[in-house]
This record gives structure tokens, C-alpha cells and sequence, in this order.
């Protein structure tokens, strides 16, 4: 078996539809604005699905998950990851540990931080730590314009 790295990027903007629900990791934040995305737009899923899809030779979540297949519109971000994780055990690798970096300027993700933890772990089977960070006002992100996330994925394959 051999360990490699997979470091992943995700951002989407604010969605302007009412209708939409903001999920970060797997988890809902009711009352909180929704991101713009072809799927649930959950950045820290799709981080996480680059992060160990890339290291493994998979491709990346364009390839595996394209914005242009409607049958993806409105697609639950937990399921692709299940989708993501299954193509590692199919070549014999597995997930060493995830560590993610959200940078938001709302929501606050330490309230809720446990909860996305224990999601992404359970669902993952390897253990995931979450780390929120504002932009201290600065660019787009700091403006609240969106959501970035940071993944960084330790995998072993074979």
C-alpha cells in the first residue's frame, strides 16, 4: 500500500433562491442562505470528494460528477461522496484521515462544527476534522459572497 496526499478546493456564491437549504457536510442549517450550485452546492462534500479522488487517479469531482447532466441538478453532495468512496474501495484504497478549512463569513461553522465532524466521519469511515475561518472582511468571501472550502485527504492505496 502506498499513502499519498490529495489537497482539494471548493467555493460557490450565495444563492439567490429562496427554495434552496444550505448543507455543509452532510448537515442542514435552516434559516441560513443557501448556496448557488448545480447540486445542494455542499462545498465542504465536494472538497472532500477531490481531495480523495485525485491522489487515488480518479479524476475529479468535473469528471466523475459533470454540471451539465441533469440528472445531477439538485443532487444530495453525501450521496456523490458515497459514489467517490466506493471507486477507492473498488481499487483496494481506503481514507487515512480528512482535515478541512472552511473560510465563511456566516455562517459560523463552530457552533455546528461536532455535528459536521461526526457526519463526514460516519459517512467517510475515517476520522475528518473541520476548522472554520472568516476572511476578516476581505474579497469576495470576506464580502459574504460565498463559501470556500479546503480538503486535504491522507488515502492508501495500493
Amino acid at each position: 500500500m502506498s499513502m499519498r496526499i490529495g489537497h482539494a478546493f471548493d467555493i460557490h456564491p450565495f444563492s439567490q433562491d429562496p427554495e434552496r437549504v444550505l448543507v455543509l457536510g452532510g448537515v442542514i442549517f435552516p434559516g441560513e442562505t443557501a448556496l448557488h450550485g448545480h447540486s445542494d452546492a455542499d462545498v465542504i462534500a465536494h472538497a472532500c470528494i477531490d481531495a480523495i479522488l485525485s491522489p487515488a487517479g480518479l479524476g475529479d469531482i468535473g469528471q466523475l460528477f459533470p454540471d451539465t447532466d441533469p440528472a445531477l441538478a439538485g443532487a444530495d453532495s453525501m450521496v456523490l461522496l458515497a459514489e467517490a468512496l466506493r471507486q477507492l474501495h473498488n481499487l483496494g484504497g481506503s481514507v487515512v484521515n480528512i482535515d478541512v478549512t472552511v473560510v465563511a463569513e456566516r455562517p459560523k461553522i463552530a457552533p455546528r462544527k461536532t455535528e459536521i465532524e461526526q457526519r463526514l466521519t460516519a459517512a467517510i469511515g475515517a476520522p475528518v476534522t473541520v476548522k472554520g475561518k472568516r476572511a476578516e472582511g476581505l474579497g469576495a468571501l470576506g464580502r459574504a459572497e460565498g463559501i470556500a472550502c479546503w480538503a486535504v485527504a491522507l488515502i492508501d492505496v495500493p
